[in-house]
């Protein structure tokens, strides 16, 4: 266990890939002492439990600003993954084959309509596909495959390599990554931030990154006067953890060589021979349990997607807990009523695909105090005051 240092230029709470990401992005603008604090393992939360699916057109229902959002991510991965492997010779596995979208019955055929229409007439890469020329490309999906969409930019990366390739390249770069720690309280003299209460003692700080996933909510704020200790006002950003459940086959051989997508579920194939299917969202708080429900969802997806499931040996299950803010978008940005206080959270179904952008987008702001328009539909003034306390 890392210690805990009595100052740094910046500490971030939260060290799943988005924490891990911003350090990252943070150190390459040249800050030099950044401090990481992780309640748990490095990336044991979502971060570890998602599918890693980099798919923002399969997932699109319009070209709004959170599309926009997710693209220019996606777009950043290839260089990103080729720097991450210099730094630390960890192959995050970006694959390149695209996402094969599925309509399986008519319901599914006009939504699939609708999403081309758009995305052609807005000049997105995508490709309408005859059931035919799908199962050229996949015979293993189902025969009941009316039409299907193929987004050749839509990806996958091994999130858990991704992980361990964001800890090894901070380590590299001397960054002080501190786990089984939990931050409770930022404290602030004045309206600016002064530091951070965590188990392990008080950090001293002017600058606080909040990454912490779906524990965002439990953070509170006190304000350090002279006379007496104030409860401080922080955002009420509404962030709850919603369960994801996930099934894994083995797979060896490969059945599938692309992300196979339907409106009710998805397959990612691994390059190890696993075969990832998801997955539920489940409103249960805290609770990571697996369930004979969630397994029984899955599964029955995976199947209707390929016949060839059914046989396929079951390898593990596991849960996640997604960080979902009260209006299901991230969270981006300086806090205007409190200096020095950033938040790069609520990022839901999404954290691993905008882990690049996010490190940037959050860097930027953090060191020369820039705010894009990108940013301006996700900063956490949208959300009212609270008094945490």
């Amino acid at each position: 266990m890392t210690d805990l240092p009595r100052t740094t230029e910046v500490a971030i709470i939260g060290g799943g890939v988005i924490g891990l990401a911003v350090a990252r992005a943070l150190s390459l603008r040249g800050v030099s002492h950044i401090t990481v604090i992780e309640r748990s393992s490095f990336g044991a939360e979502s971060s570890g439990a998602a599918a890693g699916m980099l798919a923002p057109q399969a997932e699109a229902n319009a070209a709004d600003e959170f599309f926009s959002l997710c693209s220019r991510s996606r777009d950043l991965y290839p260089a990103f993954a080729v720097q991450l492997f210099e730094e630390t010779g960890i192959d995050i596995e970006l694959e390149t084959a695209g996402t094969l979208y599925l309509g399986l019955n008519e319901r599914d055929v006009k939504e699939i309509e609708r999403r081309y229409e758009w995305q052609a007439t807005a000049g997105l890469n995508v490709e309408r596909l005859s059931a035919d020329a799908a199962r050229k490309l996949e015979p293993s999906i189902s025969s009941k495959v009316e039409l299907a969409l193929l987004f050749p930019l839509d990806t996958q990366v091994e999130n858990r390599k991704l992980i361990k390739a964001l800890v090894a390249s901070n380590k590299n770069r001397g960054l002080n990554l501190v786990n089984e720690t939990s931050a409770s309280s930022v404290k602030i003299e004045r309206g600016r931030i002064k530091g951070l209460d965590t188990s392990r003692g008080f950090i001293a700080t002017e600058k606080v990154v909040v990454a912490a996933g779906s524990w965002t909510s439990l953070l509170t704020a006190s304000e350090i006067s002279s006379e007496k200790v104030m409860d401080s006002a922080l955002p009420d950003l509404g962030i709850e953890p919603v369960r994801g459940q996930m099934l894994c086959f083995d797979a060896n051989p490969a059945i599938f060589k692309h992300v196979i997508y339907s409106p009710r579920g998805y397959l990612v194939p691994r390059r190890d021979g696993r075969l990832l299917a998801g997955s539920t969202t489940e409103h249960v708080g805290f609770d990571k349990s697996i369930t004979d429900d969630g397994m029984r969802s899955i599964h029955a997806a995976a199947v209707e997607i390929s016949p060839r499931i059914s046989s396929a040996p079951r390898r593990e299950a596991w849960a996640g807990l997604r960080p979902r803010a009260a209006d299901g978008l991230p969270v981006l940005g300086a806090y205007a009523e409190i200096a020095g206080l950033f938040y790069a959270t609520g990022h839901y179904r999404n954290g691993i695909l905008l882990a690049p952008i996010t490190g940037e987008l959050i860097a930027e702001v953090v060191t020369n105090g820039t705010t894009t328009s990108l940013m301006n539909n996700f900063s956490p003034d949208r959300f009212a005051r609270v008094l945490a306390g």
